[in-house]
């Protein structure tokens, strides 16, 4: 029987995550490929590619103070109806800095669609359940990513590539609707709490006091955002230009990888919130630095698959741990602001990510991009297991 939170938590925050996550990966395979389709450097693939991240950066912040104001139904549906524009855009763009703008309003709506999301899960879901009811998030999100690739490049190669932008648009459409009807339904429970404006709630004061927090854990992020940033982008151009693989089969590599991924976001909350956080996000870029290093010794289709599904079971072992991080260190008083100022941090590495691989892989070549990206997962885990305290609170015996 479902606790009413637990209802809730379905109709406003599961469900819509799993539609548009499943949106978002009808892309994966299509993205780079569509940019390269127009005849532009691996960097400025990469440039398109960040640019949602971008968008997505510039937004966290204001996303986090627009939450005070206009409440979290509002800042959900107006996210969602730039989500939508710039995924529309993306049908008819002509010229590389159309692409770029669609992908900066994504970017934006994402920012606000996502932290609304989060602000909420921080404030109704108890510590010690938090690991479990963030990781859950994430797994919905990577079953989204599961089966949204194989459908997208199969579409693409059908219909050609503008046609996953099409359905994309259709079904973000569809949820906005469903959203708003459901946030207003009785005991919804989705509007923004009207907490009591304490000192030191604003964002100076926030970043004020809370700047060690932000560049110790906030560094371990930028190094965690930007390897999981960089899989997407790496598989398909290497499995394009290095292997000669056909979009189709680059939707089912990533496919496959998303299906081992998403089989492990119940154990990592279970890591979360029973041995604590570090038991779960350590071992995650561990484990993907690991698979990043093995690609450029893949040589066929079924040698790039086995990397990824090692990637896979890395990040999927590490479901939801930065977020969980960050609603551990996020002030009650100043969750909206806090939570921004995280999202910033990691947003930067997923803006970041893309910029970085594809100026790599000008310089030195494609093949030696995911050492690159290798040593962004090393990083990631010497900070978090090093330089970041345990956040995972057990109540004392007795």
């Amino acid at each position: 029987m479902l606790t009413p939170t637990a209802k809730n938590l379905i109709l406003t925050v599961y469900l819509p995550n799993l539609t548009v996550s499943f949106c978002r990966g009808l892309l994966l395979p299509v993205l780079p490929l569509y940019a390269r389709s127009f005849e532009v450097s691996y960097g400025l693939i990469g440039l398109v590619l960040a640019a949602e991240g971008i968008g997505t950066l510039l937004s966290d912040v204001p996303a986090g103070m627009l939450l005070r104001r206009l409440g979290q139904r509002k800042v959900m549906i107006l996210g969602m109806i730039c989500t939508i524009l710039g995924v529309l855009g993306l049908v008819w763009a002509r010229s590389l800095a159309e692409l770029i703008a669609c992908r900066l309003v994504s970017g934006m709506g994402l920012a606000l669609w996502d932290i609304s999301r989060y602000a909420y899960l921080a404030e109704v879901v108890h510590r010690g359940l938090r690991g479990r009811a963030i990781a859950v998030w994430g797994g919905i999100a990577r079953m989204g990513k599961f089966f949204g690739p194989a459908l997208g490049g199969a579409v693409a190669a059908a219909y050609g590539f503008r046609a996953p932008f099409l359905i994309y648009a259709v079904l973000a459409a569809v949820m906005l609707a469903a959203v708003a009807i459901w946030v207003r339904g009785r005991g919804s429970g989705i509007e923004a709490p009207r907490s009591a404006d304490k000192g030191g709630s604003g964002l100076m004061a926030t970043l004020k006091s809370h700047r060690r927090e932000l560049v110790t854990a906030g560094s371990g992020q930028i190094f965690a955002q930007m390897i999981r940033a960089a899989f997407p982008i790496v598989v398909p151009l290497y499995a394009a230009d290095a292997l000669g693989l056909q979009v189709q089969d680059v939707g089912l590599i990533l496919s496959i990888s998303a299906a081992l991924d998403m089989c492990m976001f119940y154990p990592a909350g279970m890591l979360m919130d029973r041995l604590g956080r570090k038991y779960a996000s350590v071992p995650c870029f561990l484990i993907q630095a690991v698979g990043m290093a093995l690609i450029p010794l893949s040589d066929s289709f079924v040698g790039l698959l086995g990397a990824a599904t090692l990637i896979g079971l890395g990040n999927g072992i590490g479901s939801g741990t930065m977020m969980t991080l960050g609603a551990d260190l996020a002030p009650p008083h100043a969750r909206g602001e806090f939570l921004g100022l995280w999202r910033f941090v990691g947003d930067g590495g997923l803006a970041a990510s893309p910029l970085i691989v594809g100026s790599v892989a000008d310089l030195v070549g494609l093949a030696l991009a995911p050492l690159a990206v290798s040593g962004m997962g090393l990083a990631a885990a010497f900070i978090l297991a090093v330089l970041v305290p345990e956040t995972l609170r057990k109540p004392e015996p007795g």
